[in-house]
């Protein structure tokens, strides 16, 4: 009977505490063990969407390179970048989606690994074909790796404040991963070759893909809803139109039949997938969310902020090193202040929103990016880095993180949490998006005016018109032409090119500060004062709508 009255058993040392207790604080609950290593799990996240960022503009630098030891032709090498953009862009509501049905921490582990060994592919291939199978192929896992980043990002911080906080952080990596592409391939290329641009990943596939499998948390979709096949295959179908169309556009003509019937059939077969997810039990995508203002508008907001920046980038890489003549080294150096602009507004971003609100902050970012391609119209061949270059860049980076932050914690806001990934898949389909259209329309732009601009400017010059109709292709083709030409004639047809480009530059950057003009008063419009909070808490029921979402579309702030 004396055992049955006797005291808890106490640890020595923890005089009055039972031993219970100090099993349940060396082994905390599975949600305080996340929220205790949040901010290391949002380390791992950043590192795994700078892989698959970085990517996406590591290769331009390479391409020279490519082309002369591979004999890649023009076509090849629009192929070598854009097969993996085709890819990403047409798979991210599928990897959104499986990622919600089975888990978003199995489906950034398994692409992790597949960019990894694809990327070892990529570096290994012997000719261009085998070469955009492997870019084709990597676009895939970053498929599958995008969307659960954000998604993961979602259900591991809860509070509103520090979601906020770490979606700004995100968002920052993401500018840093597009920027920071040229600058890492000018240096490995300066001392390997090109085939180092893939190999260069695979060790931060490796790492993102072991620190992941420690901190990263299990998360999925609660009601583990069965897989819409149909609707896997009509997104695919219907996004992967448009961005074919939009990158073949320029070559065939905007207005050629070919043209419009991809965009015929792009929209087509988005409006039955739109259908179908409406009628469906159990859809991939709740298409009504784009009936939320807020959602909406967000997402534009993200799409024309990219727009602009794509085709800028585009077109200045090629500035700095044709017409200022800097190695890729040199011209990935420069870039180098629009990362620190962009990593440093990003965070600062949704403190600015939660006192300005939303409807301030967005707009005013996307007039700084206007202002700042505006500036960039203002080029000429002799324009000084340390003037209107720098401040251009800076004032597009500042206005950059100033959109992304904001934006996205609005479509986060109005998501319930077992969606988030395909909902997060929106997010960055509006981003590939933007940025493929600015760099289909910026590029067919400045082909309308360089063009014909060199042709007026080598009139009467003596210029064979083989060589003239070559040089009429791009400025790299322009200083081929001007190599082989005779020395009378080489500084001639330099200064053309140059200036036929400084004019094809001004057009680009005129057209990415009208859009993002637009999308700047289309924001102010529609976007509410105020991003809403998410409150915390077990995730939202599937079919239910959160709270936020209702008074969106009540029309409250």
């Amino acid at each position: 009977m004396s055992g049955l009255n006797a005291p808890p058993l106490v640890v020595p040392g923890r005089r009055g505490r039972p031993r219970a207790w100090l099993r349940g604080r060396a082994a905390p609950a599975g949600a305080d063990r996340v929220r205790a290593r949040r901010w290391a799990i949002l380390a791992v996240l950043c590192l795994s969407v700078f892989l698959a960022l970085v990517d996406n503009t590591i290769v331009n630098v390479a391409l020279p390179s490519i082309s002369r030891q591979l004999h890649a032709t023009t076509s090849d090498l629009q192929w070598i970048v854009d097969a993996y953009s085709l890819i990403f862009a047409s798979l991210l509501l599928v990897g959104g989606s499986l990622g919600d049905r089975y888990g978003r921490k199995g489906a950034l582990q398994i692409g992790l690994a597949a960019f990894a060994g694809f990327s070892a592919f990529a570096g290994l291939s012997g000719s261009t074909h085998v070469l955009i199978a492997a870019r084709g192929l990597m676009g895939l896992a970053a498929a599958l790796i995008f969307p659960a980043t954000l998604a993961i990002l979602t259900n591991t911080f809860t509070d509103a404040k520090e979601r906020a906080a770490a979606v700004g952080v995100w968002t920052g990596i993401t500018g840093l991963g597009v920027a920071l592409g040229p600058i890492t391939g000018g240096l490995l290329l300066q001392h390997f070759s090109w085939s180092s641009v893939f190999f260069a990943t695979i060790p931060i596939a490796v790492l993102a893909l072991a620190l992941g499998a420690w901190l990263v948390p299990t998360s999925r979709d609660p009601a583990a809803p069965r897989l819409d096949l149909a609707g896997f295959v009509l997104s695919i179908a219907g996004v992967g139109a448009v961005v074919y169309t939009t990158i073949e556009a320029p070559a065939r003509g905007w207005s050629a039949p070919v043209t419009l019937a991809g965009y015929g059939a792009g929209v087509a077969l988005l409006a039955v997938f739109a259908v179908w997810e409406r009628r469906v039990g159990e859809p991939m995508l709740d298409v009504t969310l784009f009936r939320n203002i807020r959602f909406s508008a967000a997402s534009f907001s993200i799409t024309v902020a990219f727009f602009g920046l794509f085709g800028f980038i585009f077109l200045i890489t090629q500035y700095f090193q044709l017409v200022h003549g800097y190695s890729p080294l040199s011209a990935g150096l420069r870039t180098l202040p629009f990362a620190l602009g962009v990593g440093a507004a990003a965070p600062a971003a949704p403190v600015f929103a939660r006192r300005l609100g939303t409807k301030i902050v967005v707009p005013a970012g996307l007039i700084l990016m206007a202002a700042g391609f505006f500036i960039a119209s203002t080029f000429g061949s002799d324009s000084a880095y340390f003037g209107p270059v720098l401040v251009s860049m800076v004032l597009m980076a500042v206005g950059l993180g100033l959109v992304t932050a904001p934006s996205t914690g609005a479509i986060l806001a109005v998501l319930p949490l077992g969606k988030a990934g395909v909902g997060s898949a929106v997010n960055d389909v509006t981003r590939e998006l933007g940025g493929t259209f600015g760099v289909a329309v910026v590029g067919a732009m400045f082909s309308s005016v360089y063009g014909p601009r060199l042709a007026q400017l080598l009139h009467g010059a003596g210029v064979p018109a083989p060589a003239l109709a070559a040089a009429r292709q791009s400025q790299a083709a322009a200083l081929q032409v001007a190599g082989r030409a005779p020395a009378s004639a080489h500084a001639v047809i330099i200064d053309a090119a140059n200036r036929a480009f400084i004019a094809g530059l001004s057009r680009g950057s005129l057209v990415c500060a009208g859009v993002v003009a637009l999308g700047a008063v289309f924001a102010f419009l529609v976007l509410p004062r105020r991003l809403p909070g998410t409150p915390a808490g077990p995730p939202t029921a599937p079919g239910s709508k959160p709270a936020q979402m209702s008074s969106a579309k009540s029309g409250q702030p």
